[in-house]
C-alpha cells in the first residue's frame, strides 16, 4: 500500500514527484518533503543494509585519515555549544560507523557513546577506537532503554535513511539531556545547486534514501519534537548542516 500523507506536516495532497526503477517518490504540495512511497518496512531496511558493502563501509574505512580530520572539526561546533566546556560531557554519536566521531569527542574532552546497525562497523570503532561506549542496534531500542540525557549529539548521514522520521526524532529528542545541543545532516532537496532532475543528483539512490528535506521541512520537523535549530553551517554540495537545542519544554 502506498504511503499518501506527509510524515512532517500531516498533508495528504502529496502528488507523484519522481520514479526510478521500481521506486517512487510522492512530494507534499504543503511542506516540499519527498519521500519514498510505498516506504519500506523495518524488516525490508534491515534486509537492505544486511551487507556492509551495500553502503559503502568499506570504502569508508578506507577514508579514515580524511574522516578523522573532519570529525575534529564538527565536534569543535559542539564543544563550542557547551556552557563551562565538553570535559565530561555525555557526546551520542547515532550512526557511529567505525568510530571516527567518537574518537574526536573523546579527544575534545566528551564522553563518547556510539551507536551503529552494522556490527562489522561497531567491531572496527572498538578495535581502533576503544574508550568509547559502542551499541550494535537502532537508535529506538537504544533511546527507549535509556536513561542518559546526552548532552550532545551527532546525526549525519542518517536521518534520510529512515522509514518514520517523527520516530527517529523523536527517539534523540528524547535521548537528550534538556538544553542539548545535535549536530545533523542530511542532504537538501532545496539546495541551490541541487539538479533539477533528481535522478541526475548523485545521492538520489532509491531505496537506500527514503527522505528529502528542505530548511523549511526539516525545522518543522524538528520542532515538533521540541528540538530548534540556531544555527545552520553553509554548504556548497546540496547539504543540511544544521545545529539545534532541546527546548525545556520538550518531551
Amino acid at each position: 500500500m502506498e504511503d499518501l500523507q506527509c510524515q512532517v506536516c500531516g498533508g495528504d495532497d502529496c502528488p507523484p514527484h519522481a520514479e526510478q526503477g521500481n521506486w517512487s517518490y510522492r512530494r507534499c504540495a504543503d511542506c516540499g518533503l519527498v519521500f519514498l512511497s510505498p516506504m519500506l518496512n523495518d524488516d525490508a531496511l534491515a534486509a537492505l543494509y544486511a551487507n556492509p558493502d551495500s553502503g559503502g563501509t568499506r570504502a569508508y574505512f578506507r577514508k579514515e585519515a580524511s574522516k578523522l580530520r573532519r570529525a575534529r572539526g564538527r565536534v569543535r561546533h559542539l564543544a563550542n555549544a557547551m556552557n563551562g566546556g565538553p570535559d565530561g560531557r555525555s557526546f551520542l554519536d547515532v550512526g557511529c560507523s567505525g568510530g571516527f566521531m567518537t574518537q574526536a569527542a573523546m579527544e575534545a574532552g566528551f564522553v563518547a557513546t556510539g551507536i551503529d546497525p552494522d556490527g562489522d562497523a561497531v567491531a572496527h570503532a572498538r578495535e581502533h577506537y576503544p574508550g568509547a561506549s559502542y551499541h550494535v542496534g537502532g537508535l529506538i531500542d537504544f533511546a527507549a532503554h535509556s536513561e542518559a540525557g546526552f548532552d550532545a549529539v551527532y546525526c549525519s548521514e542518517v536521518l534520510e535513511h529512515v522509514a518514520d522520521a517523527n520516530a527517529f526524532i523523536g527517539a534523540i529528542a528524547h535521548a537528550m539531556a534538556t538544553g542539548g545541543a545535535l549536530y545533523l545532516t542530511t542532504p537538501d532537496i532545496g539546495h541551490w545547486r541541487r539538479p533539477k532532475k533528481l535522478s541526475d543528483w548523485d545521492v538520489f539512490t532509491p531505496p537506500h534514501h527514503c527522505l528529502f528535506f528542505s530548511e523549511t521541512n526539516l525545522r518543522q520537523l524538528l520542532a515538533r519534537h521540541g528540538l530548534e535549530i540556531y544555527r545552520r553551517q553553509w554548504a556548497f554540495k546540496p547539504g543540511l548542516k544544521v545545529l539545534a537545542r532541546k527546548r525545556g519544554d520538550a518531551i
